[in-house]
C-alpha cells in the first residue's frame, strides 16, 4: 500500500473510500470533501489515485482480491464506504462475488473501522434467484460483524440508460426489456446515491440498518420521453421480445446471461421492489429528465 499524505484538518474525520474512481464513489467523495471532511481514495494503482491526490486526498492502493492491502486501506478511519464490483454475468454459484466477499470481510474485520457504509441495492432481500442475489450474499457476510452498518439499497440506477444513447440519437429507439413499457420501476441517480451515503456516512448510529433509496417511480415510456426532450427529436420505447434475451445476450457475449434475465423479470413482475413500493424509502433529488440530459451531454 502507498499513501499519500496530505496536510489534514484537526476537526475533520477520514473515510476511506472504495471505487472511488466510479460516479456513485466519486460523488461520495465530492459530497464528504465540500463539507470539508478527508478523503482516503482507495484505488487500484497510483495513476488512479492522482486526481484525488491533487485534491488533497490520501491515496491507498488495494482491490478486493487481497485482503491485506484492503485491511491497511480501511484501518485507522472514521468510517468506510464498501462497493462491491458489479458482476453483470457470474458463473453459476456466484463463486466471483464470494471471493471479493470473503476478502471483504476480513478486511473489514481486521480493519474494524468504526461505522460503514455498504452499497447494496432493492431487491437485495428477494429469495428468488436472480443476478442480484451477489448482494443478498454481500449482506449475510457482514450481518455478525460488531461495527455499525448501513445497507444502502438504491434503486435501479437511472445512468443504466446509457446504452440506449446511440440508438435514441441515430434511430429514434429505445429497446426496453423493462415491460411493459407503461410499467414503472423503482430507479434512482447516482450522483443521489452518493450523496446519500456521504450523509449517511456522517450520521451517528448504532448495529446494523437497512436505508433504501429511491429518486422516482419511470417506465421505459418516460425514458424514451426524456431522451426525446434531451436529444431533441422523437424516441419511442420499443420491447424485446422474452423469447429473444438469451440469444440476444449471449451474442453481445454473456456466458451465463440466466440470473439478469431473472433479474430483469423480477422488476418486470414486481417481486424485486421495495417495500410498499418506497414509502419509507429515502429520496433522491434528481429526476429521469435530468439524469438522461446529463448522459446525452456527456456523450455529445
Amino acid at each position: 500500500m502507498i499513501l499519500i499524505i496530505p496536510n489534514k484538518s484537526k476537526d475533520a474525520n477520514m473515510y476511506a473510500i472504495t471505487a472511488i474512481t466510479g460516479r456513485v464513489g466519486g460523488a461520495l467523495a465530492d459530497t464528504l470533501l465540500a463539507s470539508g471532511q478527508q478523503v482516503r481514495a482507495v484505488v487500484r494503482s497510483n495513476a488512479k489515485g492522482a486526481p484525488w491526490a491533487a485534491r488533497g486526498c490520501e491515496v491507498s492502493i488495494a482491490d478486493v482480491d487481497d485482503a491485506g492491502p484492503l485491511t491497511q486501506a480501511l484501518t485507522g478511519v472514521d468510517g468506510a464506504f464498501i462497493l462491491l464490483p458489479p458482476l453483470f454475468d457470474p458463473a453459476p454459484g456466484f463463486p466471483e462475488a464470494k471471493a471479493m466477499i470473503s476478502v471483504i470481510r476480513e478486511a473489514l474485520e481486521k480493519a474494524a473501522p468504526p461505522k460503514v457504509v455498504v452499497l447494496s441495492t432493492v431487491g437485495a432481500d428477494a429469495v428468488r434467484p436472480n443476478l442480484l442475489n451477489g448482494l443478498r450474499l454481500l449482506e449475510e457476510a457482514l450481518a455478525d460483524l460488531p461495527m455499525s452498518i448501513t445497507f444502502l439499497r438504491a434503486a435501479w440506477f437511472m445512468e443504466n440508460a446509457e446504452w440506449d444513447i446511440p440508438s435514441a440519437r441515430y434511430d429514434g429507439t429505445i429497446q426496453s426489456y423493462l415491460q411493459p413499457l407503461d410499467h414503472a420501476v423503482p430507479m434512482v441517480a447516482t450522483d443521489d446515491v452518493g450523496r446519500t451515503a456521504a450523509e449517511l456516512l456522517l450520521e451517528d448510529w448504532t448495529g446494523q440498518r437497512v436505508v433504501e433509496l429511491q429518486g422516482e417511480r419511470v417506465t421505459a415510456n418516460q425514458i424514451a420521453a426524456a431522451f426525446s426532450k434531451a436529444i431533441g427529436r422523437p424516441v419511442r420505447a420499443e420491447t424485446v421480445a422474452r423469447s429473444s434475451w438469451e440469444s440476444v445476450f449471449k451474442d453481445q457475449g454473456m456466458r451465463n446471461p440466466l440470473p439478469r434475465m431473472q433479474m430483469i423479470d423480477g422488476f418486470n413482475e414486481g417481486w424485486i421492489d421495495f417495500e410498499e413500493k418506497g414509502a419509507h424509502a429515502r429520496k433522491g433529488r434528481i429526476g429521469i429528465e435530468d439524469a438522461i440530459a446529463k448522459l446525452v451531454a456527456s456523450k455529445a
